[in-house]
């Protein structure tokens, strides 16, 4: 069964750092060089990419980004409006079994105002192995989503995120049908901590027999700035669906800000259920690509 990440809508974002084996559900072929080397060159690529971006541009003109990843959970806040930021990174999850997977999942993110927004993502990449050892690899599932930011006061926000998860990717790979999602998110600051709580509801379009079509999908992290390049999160997260068994991970991440217009990340997270080995790595950035009004 696959683990619809809702983050991303609520739904992009999850599907990146979801246990294994919600996301194995199809077969691929594999490339002929090692998943980790075409991450690391994708990493180094969209980094070189920003580098040559914001060079034209004044740096007291660049407001900071506004890093959704690398939790599950998605931040009430909207990037900074009128300006094209991109999330991307690299992950590899596996099974206690022979199951694995890698993924080069993307986002990219644009506000229209400081209470609007919208966001797009996918996976560019994804390679599966099964359990068998037979792989296949192509492109993963796209996805859309509208975002609304209520603000309560300077220490408080809510969100609301409607999306829709599309199977725009490689057969054996993306879903046959399309997901539709709303997620209810609440953020605060707490002292010198940060939390985010999401709640999501995903209407699956296709469903195993006996399995319900509508997942619900829960996070809360907590995260703390080091000083002014470091940060730190922690979260729990996990999935309920009526007919199937119920998931629950772990993640712990850190945080990199080389500047103003650019943060990288790095963690891991693991399952928590009683008798479940999986777990995954990961690896990605944010950064600015450039002002479109």
């Amino acid at each position: 069964m696959r683990l619809t990440r809702y983050s991303e809508c609520c739904i992009e974002s999850f599907r990146q750092f979801q246990p294994l084996s919600f996301a194995m559900h199809t077969h691929i072929r594999s490339r002929d060089y090692p998943a980790k080397a075409r991450a690391l060159t994708f990493v180094v690529a969209a980094a070189l990419c920003c580098t040559s971006v914001f060079a034209q541009t004044p740096p007291d003109d660049q407001p900071s980004v506004t890093p959704y990843r690398p939790s599950v959970s998605t931040p009430a806040a909207l990037s900074a409006p009128g300006w094209l930021e991109i999330e991307a990174g690299a992950l590899h999850a596996r099974a206690s079994g022979s199951e694995r997977r890698d993924s080069l999942p993307y986002t990219l993110k644009l506000a229209f105002t400081p209470d609007w927004g919208v966001r797009v993502g996918g996976d560019a990449w994804v390679r599966q192995t099964d359990e068998s050892g037979h792989r296949t690899s192509g492109g993963g599932d796209g996805s859309i989503v509208l975002k609304r930011r209520f603000a309560i006061n300077d220490t408080s926000v809510f969100g609301l995120e409607a999306g829709a998860t599309l199977p725009v990717g490689r057969r054996g790979i993306t879903s046959d049908s399309s997901d539709y999602s709303l997620n209810a998110i609440y953020s605060a600051d707490i002292g010198d901590y940060h939390t985010d709580l999401n709640l999501a509801s995903t209407r699956i379009g296709l469903a195993d027999a006996g399995v319900s079509r509508t997942q619900k999908l829960w996070a809360a992290s907590l995260s703390k700035s080091l000083d002014e390049h470091w940060g730190i999160v922690g979260e729990l997260s996990g999935t309920q669906q009526h007919g199937t068994e119920s998931s629950s991970q772990i993640l712990f991440a850190a945080s990199y800000n080389i500047s103003k217009s650019l943060a990288l990340d790095a963690g891991v997270a693991r399952s928590i259920r009683s008798g479940v080995a999986d777990s995954s790595v990961f690896t990605g950035l944010t950064m600015l690509l450039g002002r479109l009004f």
